[in-house]
């Protein structure tokens, strides 16, 4: 739908979200209308280079013209008929990721935070089947991110920050370790801990790669005191840090692993997927979903997968990935840019992440920040050098700008 099909002006459809949208998000001042490979476009035709890919989902390309016409092709079949019948999207895509990324087992959800909800229901029913009913501790990060539902949100190792704040008590079962200490998750396995859960890069903690080290010494952990290793692959997966899956980058195979975002190139789906000892403790009854699994987001997830595969965008993220880093460190301000493939944050040496944020889409191009000091950058997989240069020159001119209003504050203060 587009703005001069509604009869609204601009202000009238904002004001109309302000009325009746619980909103959790400060809005960028315009209305996408539409979107293609790394732009979008607003309600009057303007673009803006899209270094944000919809939050990481829009990894083929916004608008990648075969899962366009996936989408297309099966609304004209069937939409929903949920999970007692047999579709041909759900066996297709379940054999090209289990195939993909040597994996047993799949279990469709509609997002990240319900796969997670999925693997963690697993490793403690895999726990008390197993070893007992007080077996299904698991260990997880600090600064790690997991999603806003509530086991999720239990997971995630920010108990001072707004996503647990006023929502407790939380689900107890979850003890938090640093991120890249192996030692430190040494010290929390109790007898009683069935899993340690991380992401391989802690994308909302800051963006923060695992060491090689760190990931190898967490499957000799489990494999030592008989617990899982799994991994939350929402926002790495498919391409994004120059490998099909990161945990394939580091060559550490996980019990199981969950996924979402690039998956559906832009619909919404996500998946758990585990090996065969694990998934054991999933039978009839013990879980499900409505959606999961619906046919029209298993054509597009097949089109996008297929998309990232074919054309190698895993490549193509390290390549772009490793230029864009190497930019960012000569900007001014910049304390340190870090990541892995085209999972990028951007530290500053003082806090004007996000005036740099919005400076940016004053200029045309979509970040994110991450608190007050970092930028971040997800864009699809298929941008480009020249895309990245014109970024670092659009967000040398908006770092100057933060930067002389922090200064003028600060002289005022």
């Amino acid at each position: 739908m587009r703005l001069q099909d509604t009869g609204l002006t601009a202000q009238e459809l904002k004001d109309m979200v302000n009325q009746y949208m619980i909103e959790t998000y400060p809005r960028y001042d315009f209305i996408a209308e539409r979107a293609e490979g790394m732009y979008l476009y607003d309600e009057k035709g303007e673009a803006y280079l899209d270094f944000y890919g919809g939050v990481a989902v829009n990894s083929p390309g916004n608008r990648n013209p075969k899962v366009a016409a996936a989408v297309k092709d099966q609304v004209d079949d069937i939409m929903h008929t949920f999970n007692y019948p047999y579709t041909v999207p759900q066996a297709l895509l379940a054999k090209k990721i289990c195939d993909t990324i040597g994996m047993d087992k799949i279990f469709y959800q509609n997002s990240g935070t319900e796969a997670n909800e999925c693997m963690i229901k697993m490793a403690r029913k895999y726990g008390i089947e197993n070893y007992g009913p007080d077996r299904y501790e698991i260990i997880t990060a600090k600064q790690g991110f997991h999603g806003r539902t509530m086991g999720a949100v239990a997971a995630t190792g920010q108990p001072d920050t707004a996503v647990q704040e006023g929502f407790g008590p939380m689900l107890p079962g979850f003890t938090y370790a640093e991120y890249n200490n192996l030692e430190d998750f040494a010290s929390k396995i109790t007898p009683n801990t069935i899993a340690i859960m991380i992401e391989p890069v802690q994308g909302e903690g800051g963006v923060h790669p695992a060491e090689q080290s760190f990931m190898e010494g967490l499957r000799r952990l489990c494999d030592e005191n008989e617990m899982l290793l799994l991994l939350d692959e929402v926002q790495t997966g498919w391409g994004r840090t120059g490998a099909p899956m990161a945990f394939m980058g580091y060559g550490v195979k996980p019990d199981a692993v969950t996924m979402a975002k690039a998956m559906g190139g832009g619909m919404p789906i996500a998946a758990c997927c585990a090996s065969r000892k694990a998934a054991a403790a999933l039978s009839s009854g013990t879980h499900g979903s409505t959606y999961g699994g619906h046919p029209v987001a298993c054509a597009a997830a097949l089109a996008s997968i297929s998309e990232i595969l074919d054309r190698n965008l895993s490549e193509n993220a390290e390549q772009v990935g490793g230029y864009l880093m190497k930019k960012l460190s000569r900007l001014p301000h910049v304390k340190e840019a870090r990541g892995k493939g085209l999972l990028v944050g951007c530290e500053y040496e003082i806090p004007i992440a996000m005036e740099v944020k919005w400076g940016c889409m004053k200029r045309h191009a979509l970040i994110t920040a991450i608190g007050t000091d970092i930028n971040r950058m997800i864009p699809p997989l298929i941008a480009t050098k020249k895309d990245v240069d014109r970024l670092v020159e659009i967000m040398k001119e908006a770092i100057e700008e933060a930067t002389e209003k922090y200064r003028r504050k600060n002289r005022a203060a």
